[in-house]
C-alpha cells in the first residue's frame, strides 16, 4: 500500500488523528438537525410510512460521572439507533438525566456537612432544595457533554429530566389515577429503613455486605434459640416451630409458658408457622415482628403483637429497660454480659459470616422498621381497561404482577438474551407491595393532603386547614413512566402515538428489577400497551482479571481518559467486541489501543482507494471479471450477515465480522491484488476493478459507520460527490445485501 498516486487527499497526509475530528463531526451531526426524526422525514430521508424505531436512554443519575458501564450502554444504543435511520425509519433516541433523588440528597448533604458542618434540619427544605437544583444543574450540563463524547445520535430538542415539567405532571397523574383506583394505599408495614439517611429504601436498593460476626445460643425455657443481634431480643414473647417437627409435638399452638428472659420473667406463647425451617439449628425461634420482615408476616398470619425495640435513630425503647436510649451496636456487650450473668448463654460462636442489609445509596445499615409508608398493592385485583397486552382484553380482571408476568410470556416483550426471562418470573413471583414513599425532601412530593385525620389525594391543595404530605416518591416511580412521560404521557401527543411503544429498552442486567420490571408494571396499568417490544441486556464492564471496578481496587478505565487517548471510536468498539448480551465483559487498555490500530487501518485503506479512483470515469459502464464479480458477492454476503446481526441484538457478531471483513478481507486480500490491476495497462480490467474498489469501500463505510461513527464520517467527508447517495453518511442509506 505504498504504491500511492501523487493527488493523496490533503486530510490523508497525516495519520487519523481522533482529536483533529470527533468535536467538529458531532457539531456537523448537530446542525443537520437530523438527530431529529421529523426533519429526517422533511428531508425525504426517513419513510413516514414505515415502522418507526425509538429508543429513550435509561437516564444517568445526575450524581455521577461517565464511568465504562455508561459507554457500553451508550454504545450499544447508538448502534442500533444509528443502523435503523440509515434503513430509513423514523428514528428517535431520546436523551435525559435522572434526579436520582435519594442519592443526590445524600451527595449535597454530605458535601453540606463537610464543607459547613450542617445538617438538614439546621438549613430548611427550602434551602436544601435550592442548593441542590444548583447541583444538579451543574452536573447535568456535564453528563450531556460527555455522553456527546461518545457520539450519541441523540435528539436533544427532546431532552427529559424526570424532576421536569412534563416529567411532574405525569407523576402526579399517575399517583393521583393509582389511588383512586385503590392500587396505592397507605398502610404500617415492615419497611427497610436507613437510621443515618432517615428515611426508607426500597428492597432493590438494600446492597448486602458480607460480615463476620458472633452468633450467640442462648436458653429461652426449655428452647435453645440463635441470634447474630441479642439486643433486638428484648420483646421477643413468641416461640416459632414448624407444625410437623416431631421433637416439639408436645407443644400446642397458642399453649403459653413462663421463661426467664433479659429484663426477668415473661409469658411466651407458642406457634406454628410453617416459616420455620425444622434443619436451622433447633428448629425453634423467637420473633421481632417490628424490625424483621419475615417475623413480621409471621405476626400478620397469627394477629400478634409488634412491639417495637428500636427507634427510627437505632436507639432501644423503654421495652430494653436498663438499656433503653443506649445505641443498639453500643449496647450489645453489656447485653451478652447481663445474659451470661443469668445464666442465658448456652455458646458463641465467634466465626459467624452472613450478609447485613446495607443502604447503596449512603451505606448505612439497614434496620426494619413497621412505618406508615404509601404502597402500590401488586396483587390488588381490577377491571383491564383498553389493553393490546397480549393475552388481555380490556374488562378482564387482573392484578399488577399478572400484568407484569402476560406482558412477557405472551410475547408482548422478548428479552435478550433469552435466559433472564426466567430470573425475570422469578422475581415478579415473589414481588412484595412495593413502598414508594421518602422521607427526603428532594423528590416528586406525594400529593396527599391531611387535616384531622382525613386524607385527601390531589395535584393540588385543597385549600386552607391542609397540610401536604412531607414524603416524596421513590424515584422509581417516576423513572417507570420514562418510556411514556418522555413522549409526552398523560397527554396523547404526536410523539406517543407515533413511537410508543417504545422498539427496545437497553440497560445493564443489574437493574432488570428496578426499571424495566417497574416500567412494565406502570405502563400496562396506564396505556394498556406494553412499554417497549425488546429488552436488551448487558453485562457489567470488568477490569482484565474480571474485577469489578472500583475506586478501592484501582483498576477503573476512564471512558473520558481512553476517548482522549484512542478515540471515541475505539472506545466504542472495544466495548462491544466479545460483549455478548448479558455476559460480563473483562476490559484493558490493550483491547482500546488495538481498536485505535484498527482505525488506522480504516484509514489507510480508505487513502488508498480514494487516492486510486480519483481519475475513475463513473458514467462508463464497466466489464466486471469473475474475480471483480467474486469480490461483490463476498461484500453482500458480509452486508447481509451483519445486517442479520444487528437485528437480532448480536451487536458483538456484527461489530467482528464488518472488522474482519475490513482487514483481513478487503485489506490484506482486495487491496493488495488490485495494484497491479490499478497500475496496468488494461485499462477495462482497470476501471472495473475502480468500481469494484469503490463500491467495497462505500459499503465498508456504511457497514462500520454504527460501530465507529467519527473515522467513517471523516472518510466519507473527502469522498466524490459522484459516488455518495448523501452528504452526510449518517442518513446515506444502509447497503442492501
Amino acid at each position: 500500500m505504498n504504491e500511492e498516486k501523487p493527488n493523496v487527499p490533503e486530510v490523508f497526509l497525516t495519520p487519523y488523528d481522533p482529536q483533529q475530528h470527533e468535536d467538529k463531526l458531532y457539531e456537523l451531526w448537530e446542525k443537520s438537525g437530523y438527530f431529529n426524526p421529523d426533519q429526517c422525514v422533511e428531508n425525504g430521508i426517513a419513510d413516514p410510512e414505515a415502522e418507526p424505531f425509538s429508543i429513550v436512554l435509561p437516564p444517568p443519575n445526575v450524581t455521577g460521572t461517565l464511568h465504562m458501564g455508561h459507554a457500553a450502554m451508550l454504545a450499544i444504543e447508538d448502534i442500533l439507533v444509528r443502523y435503523h435511520r440509515m434503513k430509513g425509519k423514523r428514528t428517535l433516541w431520546i436523551p435525559g438525566t435522572d434526579s436520582a433523588a435519594l442519592a443526590t440528597q445524600s451527595k449535597v448533604e454530605g458535601i453540606m456537612y463537610k464543607e459547613e458542618k450542617k445538617r438538614r434540619d439546621e438549613i430548611g427544605r427550602e434551602e436544601l432544595l435550592k442548593r441542590i437544583d444548583i447541583f444538579t444543574e451543574e452536573s447535568k450540563a456535564t453528563i450531556i457533554s460527555q455522553t456527546k463524547k461518545m457520539g450519541s445520535s441523540m435528539d436533544w430538542s427532546r431532552y427529559a429530566f424526570t424532576l421536569d415539567e412534563t416529567r411532574y405532571k405525569a407523576v402526579m397523574e399517575a399517583f393521583v389515577r393509582m389511588y383512586n383506583q385503590g392500587l396505592i394505599y397507605r398502610g404500617a408495614r415492615i419497611v427497610n429503613w436507613d437510621p443515618a439517611m432517615q428515611t426508607t429504601v426500597s428492597d432493590d436498593e438494600v446492597e448486602y455486605v458480607e460480615q463476620a460476626d458472633p452468633f450467640y445460643y442462648f436458653k429461652y425455657g426449655p428452647f435453645t434459640i440463635g441470634t447474630v443481634r441479642p439486643e433486638t431480643k428484648f420483646g421477643d414473647k413468641y416461640v416459632v416451630m414448624h407444625p410437623d417437627d416431631k421433637r416439639y409435638a408436645e407443644y400446642k399452638h397458642g399453649q403459653q409458658i413462663e421463661v426467664e428472659w433479659i429484663n426477668g420473667p415473661i409469658t411466651a406463647t407458642i406457634i406454628k408457622d410453617e416459616a420455620a425451617d425444622p434443619e436451622m439449628g433447633t428448629g425453634v425461634m423467637t420473633i421481632t415482628p417490628a424490625h424483621s420482615l419475615v417475623d413480621f408476616e409471621i405476626a400478620e398470619r397469627h394477629n400478634l403483637d409488634r412491639e417495637r425495640v428500636i427507634d427510627e435513630r437505632g436507639l432501644l425503647l423503654d421495652i430494653a429497660g436498663e438499656f433503653a436510649g443506649q445505641h443498639i451496636k453500643k449496647a450489645r456487650a453489656a447485653i451478652i454480659a447481663k445474659m451470661t450473668e443469668k445464666g442465658l448463654v448456652e455458646k458463641i460462636d465467634d466465626k459467624y459470616v452472613h450478609n447485613i442489609a446495607t443502604n447503596s445509596r449512603g451505606g448505612g445499615t439497614i434496620e426494619p422498621q413497621i412505618k406508615e409508608q404509601w404502597f402500590i398493592d401488586v396483587n390488588k385485583e381490577f377491571a383491564m381497561g383498553p389493553s393490546e397486552v397480549p393475552g388481555v382484553k380490556e374488562g378482564d380482571t387482573v392484578t399488577l404482577k399478572q400484568l407484569m408476568i402476560k406482558s412477557v410470556e405472551n410475547a408482548g416483550i422478548t428479552i435478550f438474551p433469552e435466559r433472564f426471562e426466567r430470573v425475570y418470573y422469578n422475581w415478579i413471583n415473589n414481588l412484595h407491595d412495593w413502598c414508594i414513599s421518602r422521607q427526603i425532601w428532594y423528590g416528586h412530593r406525594i400529593p396527599a393532603w391531611f387535616n384531622n385525620g382525613e386524607i385527601k389525594v390531589q395535584t393540588d391543595s385543597p385549600g386552607a386547614g391542609w397540610t401536604q404530605d412531607p414524603d416524596t416518591l421513590d424515584t422509581w416511580f417516576s423513572s417507570g413512566l420514562w418510556t411514556m412521560s418522555t413522549l409526552g404521557w398523560p397527554e396523547q401527543t404526536e410523539d406517543f402515538k407515533t413511537y410508543h411503544p417504545t422498539s427496545v429498552i437497553e440497560t445493564g442486567y443489574d437493574i432488570l428489577f428496578f426499571w424495566v420490571a417497574r416500567m412494565i408494571l406502570m405502563t400496562t396499568y396506564f396505556t394498556g400497551q406494553v412499554p417497549f417490544k425488546n429488552v436488551y441486556l448487558h453485562g457489567l464492564v470488568r477490569d482484565d482479571k474480571g474485577r469489578k471496578m472500583s475506586k478501592s481496587l484501582g483498576n477503573i478505565i476512564d471512558p473520558l481518559d481512553m476517548i482522549g487517548k484512542y478515540g471515541a471510536d475505539a472506545t466504542r468498539l472495544s466495548l462491544i467486541v466479545g460483549a455478548a448480551p448479558g455476559n460480563d465483559m473483562p476490559l484493558n487498555e490493550d483491547k482500546i489501543r488495538g481498536y485505535k490500530k484498527f482505525a488506522n487501518k480504516v484509514w489507510n485503506v480508505s487513502r488508498f482507494v480514494i487516492t486510486n479512483i480519483s481519475d475513475a470515469d463513473w458514467a462508463q459502464t464497466p466489464k466486471f471479471s469473475d474475480r471483480d464479480e467474486e469480490i461483490l458477492s463476498e461484500l453482500r454476503a458480509t452486508v447481509a450477515e451483519v445486517s442479520n446481526d444487528i437485528e437480532k441484538f448480536s451487536l458483538y457478531l456484527a461489530a467482528d465480522k464488518a472488522y474482519h471483513y475490513i482487514w483481513h478481507n478487503l485489506a490484506d486480500q482486495v487491496l493488495e491484488e488490485s495494484k497491479p490491476i490499478i497500475n496496468g495497462d488494461d485499462s477495462e480490467a482497470k476501471l472495473a476493478r475502480q468500481f469494484v474498489l469503490k463500491e467495497c469501500l462505500v459499503t465498508s463505510l456504511k457497514l462500520l459507520h454504527p460501530f465507529m461513527p467519527f473515522i467513517t464520517e471523516t472518510i466519507w467527508q473527502e469522498l466524490p460527490k459522484a459516488i455518495k447517495d448523501q452528504d452526510i453518511l449518517m442518513v446515506a442509506k444502509w447497503p442492501e445485501s
